[in-house]
């Protein structure tokens, strides 16, 4: 019925958690793996997963490659990372819900909650997120951009699901912020992207092809929210998303969070953008920028 996808590069401490969420639906699992160094690997195929190996670039590139080659025979195609987890609850409605849709349905939505130092985090505008990882094979593609990609389906509407899945990482806070610094410069090559024409770029998430919420918050982000200075844009989005969201909420754990993610994050994403802009903007042909940003990124641009 349905063949998921997961990528992992050294995540044994979630393949097992990640592939048992979804053996009760699943027809096809295929780990599409960035030949990892730990036990991934052999803990996946002792689950009956399929592991194809293929070097990363980035996400979205890997995702793509993985739905090119994976010997996909299911009608239905899923996206799951190796540290997310699908409820029982939503396992069910998968399992009652796929086979009756329409074949005017072309994807499916789902609510991604966050579980941060082991809490929920429900505000600051971060529960539901809604994503979609659930698509008529052959009518879905993941778009060809270096961070924030999404699922684009075609040929039908999207529907939503009601009950949520998890996106529960295990690693401690060094992984955390580790992860994001590096979040980071692949959201500002995006950004300078745009400013510059360095390479062709997707059209993005639309609401008939991906979620509303998704195409509306790509929208605010590249219209408004990059064109303020990062300095005041970065503290006003915290503020917004701590107070007038209600982010305080969420205690302790998720002042961590929204401090970390809604501001640290987006200062240094702000602050490399000023940091990669200064070093190539003198550059006179989009090639010439694009070869200097790959050196200092270490990305193969």
């Amino acid at each position: 019925m349905l063949a998921v996808l997961i990528l992992t590069y050294n995540e044994q401490l979630h393949i097992a958690r990640a592939i048992d969420s979804v053996s009760s639906f699943a027809g096809q699992i295929f780990v599409i793996d960035s030949f990892s160094t730990d036990q991934t690997v052999e803990i996946a195929r002792s689950l009956g997963a399929k592991v194809l190996q293929n070097p990363f670039v980035n996400q979205a590139r890997q995702f793509q490659w993985g739905l090119d080659h994976a010997p996909i025979r299911c009608d239905w195609v899923m996206r799951l990372d190796a540290d997310e987890v699908i409820e029982p609850e939503l396992a069910r409605e998968i399992g009652e819900k796929l086979p009756k849709l329409g074949p005017d349905v072309a994807g499916v939505n789902l609510k991604r909650k966050h579980i941060f130092l082991d809490r929920f985090i429900r505000h600051g505008g971060r529960y539901p997120l809604i994503l979609t990882r659930i698509w008529r094979r052959g009518q879905g593609r993941v778009e060809d951009r270096w961070m924030d990609e999404h699922v684009i389906v075609q040929g039908g509407r999207t529907v939503l699901f009601d009950n949520p899945f998890s996106d529960h990482n295990l690693h401690d806070l060094g992984y955390f912020t580790d992860k994001h610094n590096k979040y980071a410069t692949r959201e500002a090559v995006d950004v300078l992207n745009r400013r510059y024409r360095l390479f062709a770029e997707d059209a993005g998430p639309t609401r008939e092809g991906s979620s509303l919420q998704a195409a509306v918050k790509r929208l605010i982000k590249e219209r408004i929210y990059n064109r303020i200075p990062f300095q005041i844009s970065t503290l006003g989005y915290f503020l917004f998303r701590y107070l007038l969201q209600l982010g305080f909420l969420d205690g302790r754990e998720g002042l961590i969070y929204h401090f970390l993610q809604g501001y640290w994050y987006r200062f240094l994403v702000g602050a490399k953008v000023l940091e990669f802009d200064r070093a190539i903007r003198h550059l006179q042909s989009a090639d010439e920028k694009r070869q200097a940003l790959a050196r200092l990124t270490g990305l193969a641009l």
